[in-house]
């Protein structure tokens, strides 16, 4: 299990080499591009959006231009300085997806672009009760993810060296988290990789909405 602390630490280190290497990443996903669109457009006008784990901005910026009163919240600070520069119209907040920086029931939109790579599933299903707290209900949360059971470990990440861990985790099973942290109406879309631009592993975006009551436990 990796603390917040260590994944913080580890893309403080790479920032500007992530943003490099990421910033222009949906040109070449059209499937995302299409899930973030239906996304913007299912949340309600006007509402709060927050991109969790948003990085260089990229997601929080195609949302932004899709309608969307998006903004984005990262855990590492120079990660945030990046989204700052490259995107000054939009606010970037610094946050923990274990502790937002949000009131119950403010958002009504949130966005998990690939974000808990770095969560165990013990790990994910607190950071989903914490989605579910924010969200009001009724309130649209999408995530994606890679497809699988194995521990990625690298030992070097964008020329750094020290292991950082990217997790991957099963569509079920984050279906069953996600009504146990209440939320409904959860579907799942799944796609193979994009040959030659992608690490080659199934992805898995995955829509719900907040229940109208409680947060599950």
């Amino acid at each position: 299990m990796q603390s917040p602390k260590t994944v913080r630490a580890a893309y403080d280190e790479v920032a500007s080499q992530y943003a490099e290497k990421f910033s222009d990443e949906l040109a070449h996903k059209p499937l995302d591009r299409e899930l973030l669109t239906r996304f913007a457009a299912s949340v309600r006008p006007g509402g709060a959006v927050y991109d969790l784990g948003c990085g260089p901005g990229q997601t929080t910026a195609f949302l932004h231009a899709c309608g969307a009163a998006a903004q984005g919240i990262d855990l590492s600070p120079r990660l945030l300085g990046q989204a700052r520069a490259r995107h000054p119209a939009i606010n970037f907040l610094a946050g923990d997806m274990l502790a937002l920086p949000l009131p119950d029931s403010s958002a009504h939109g949130l966005l998990s672009f690939y974000s808990i790579v770095h969560f165990t599933p013990p790990q994910l299903g607190l950071a989903l009760r914490e989605m579910a707290r924010a969200l009001a209900p009724g309130g649209l949360l999408l995530l994606a993810f890679h497809v699988g059971d194995q521990v990625i470990a690298l030992e070097e990440f964008l020329g750094r060296a020290g292991r950082l861990d990217f997790v991957f985790h099963d569509p079920q099973a984050v279906s069953a988290q996600l009504a146990g942290s209440g939320f409904v109406d959860v579907e799942v879309v799944e796609r193979e990789p994009y040959a030659g631009v992608e690490h080659p592993s199934r992805r898995a975006y995955v829509f719900a909405r907040r229940a109208s009551g409680p947060p599950g436990r």
